[in-house]
């Protein structure tokens, strides 16, 4: 009986062991895949383009004062651009409004209030016209579709099928082909959000500008994409935006107002000792902002 058992034992700790031997190789198995192919999808990644404007998101938001933009997020503009599909919502504004500082608070809102859901997707752009060269038509697109194609739950077939052509080539993607992927990969998404700052910063002789914002209007046609736009007032920009919601950025008084408490610190000492002071140096500096 006891030598019967103690067999028993072995057998069962021996196929024990073999089983729990199978289940950690297959998991390190696994492990290194998807190792393999998060490296290869980071290639693929930065093959559509090397350019990366979360730098400048982070960079751009932490300049902001803290509860400033309220004004906007609540507004009923955006609110109902929010909301609905296929809206586009363009925000025009003088230079020094705070155009670029809004759009980072209006990104940092769309990737708060849908973080974790996968059925929509989010992309951004800052135009720069000292960035002509990272910001031609074929760059802005590129970047918009390594956004989208990034937020996927696995990189899109249509971007590897892109990839592996063209290296194969040794050859850069046209504009159409571009074009096509994008469309491609926001039409897996629910909703897609694209939000492009200062559009008006982009070349104009080259077409770049028209060609970048004709192609948006096309994929907003065929995909389920909310496009916000802002810029200053160009009357070349504007007339894309006719039949746009609108809504202008401007300086409100209460942004002025936490800005200036957030910096008073920074002034003499015996200004912090005034409330009276204080209040009339928010009054005077409102005044004259006067929505700058």
């Amino acid at each position: 009986m006891f030598p019967n058992a103690v067999e028993f034992r072995y057998r069962s700790s021996n196929s024990l062991l073999v089983f729990d031997i199978a289940s950690r190789t297959e998991t390190n198995i696994e492990t290194m895949r998807y190792m393999i192919d998060t490296k290869e999808d980071t290639e693929i990644l930065d093959w559509i383009t090397p350019f990366n404007y979360g730098s400048q998101q982070s960079d751009y938001f932490r300049r902001r004062q803290a509860e400033t933009g309220l004004w906007f997020l609540n507004s009923t503009e955006f609110q109902e651009w929010l909301k609905e599909n296929q809206k586009t919502l363009f925000c025009p504004g003088i230079p020094g409004a705070g155009k670029t500082i809004l759009t980072s608070i209006v990104v940092n809102d769309l990737t708060s209030r849908f973080s974790g859901d996968l059925s929509v997707g989010i992309a951004y752009v800052y135009c720069n016209f000292r960035q002509k060269s990272e910001q031609r038509i074929d760059d802005l697109l590129a970047s918009l579709l390594k956004q989208l194609a990034k937020s996927c739950s696995s990189l899109p077939q249509c971007v590897k099928d892109l990839y592996n052509y063209h290296k194969k080539q040794g050859t850069r993607p046209l504009l159409d082909e571009i074009s096509r992927s994008l469309q491609s990969v926001a039409s897996l998404y629910q909703r897609v959000f694209i939000v492009v700052d200062a559009p008006d910063e982009c070349e104009s002789h080259d077409g770049c500008r028209a060609t970048f914002m004709s192609r948006i209007f096309d994929l907003q046609a065929r995909a389920q994409v909310s496009f916000l736009a802002t810029s200053r007032m160009i009357q070349d920009i504007e007339k894309n935006f006719q039949d746009s919601l609108r809504r202008e950025i401007k300086a409100s008084d209460e942004d002025v107002c936490r800005y200036i408490d957030g910096h008073m610190l920074h002034l003499p000492q015996f200004v912090s000792k005034r409330q009276d002071l204080q209040q009339r140096i928010k009054t005077e500096i409102t005044e004259a902002v006067d929505g700058m």
